[in-house]
């Protein structure tokens, strides 16, 4: 039995070091690139809304039921990207003139496979009858990465409302 005792402890005292494969190298840090991407795509998203396009729009979003979005304006919610993709529709049969988008103050969090950003809205929009309306809201998106590509998942837009009058105020500063 002693000897046996013996064996095992030598052959792990022999074993020590026995490894010389180095250690795991840490996955890189791929926040700053998925920032970097969620800002593109955002930049894509400004890029749609001035030329109207509604498909590239919808190419940013989940294309499925999982979206859920907050708009500016009725109803409260739409459930899933083909609801989404009507308010859309509908937003350009309203304001089929010329339209100048931006976005500024855009800020992006990551974390791992989903990320949130919020940012500031600006539109000037022209109606039916050719006259021009200014908006600015508030968004916040929620993303997540999809095979490799980050999409909305979640959005909520708003404005803020002055309490004293019970009004929107669509152009806050």
């Amino acid at each position: 039995m002693r000897i046996k005792a013996l064996f095992l402890v030598a052959l792990v005292a022999a074993c020590v070091g026995c490894n010389t494969a180095p250690p795991p190298t840490p996955a890189p840090d791929t926040t700053a690139q998925d920032q970097a991407a969620i800002k593109a795509l955002e930049d894509k998203f400004t890029a749609a809304f001035n030329a109207k396009d509604t498909s590239a729009i919808m190419s940013l979003y989940v294309p499925d039921q999982s979206l859920i979005v907050f708009d500016a304006s009725v109803p409260r919610q739409y459930t899933g990207a083909d609801a989404y993709k009507k308010d859309w529709d509908s937003f350009w049969t309203m304001f089929p003139g010329k339209t100048d988008f931006t976005l500024s103050d855009l800020d992006v969090t990551v974390g791992g496979n989903v990320a949130y950003s919020h940012s500031i809205q600006h539109a000037t929009m022209t109606d039916k009858k050719g006259k021009k309306m200014e908006m600015t809201v508030r968004v916040t998106d929620g993303y997540k990465k999809v095979n490799g590509q980050w999409l909305i998942s979640h959005e909520h837009v708003s404005v803020p409302v002055d309490f004293t009058t019970m009004k929107p105020d669509v152009n806050s500063k």
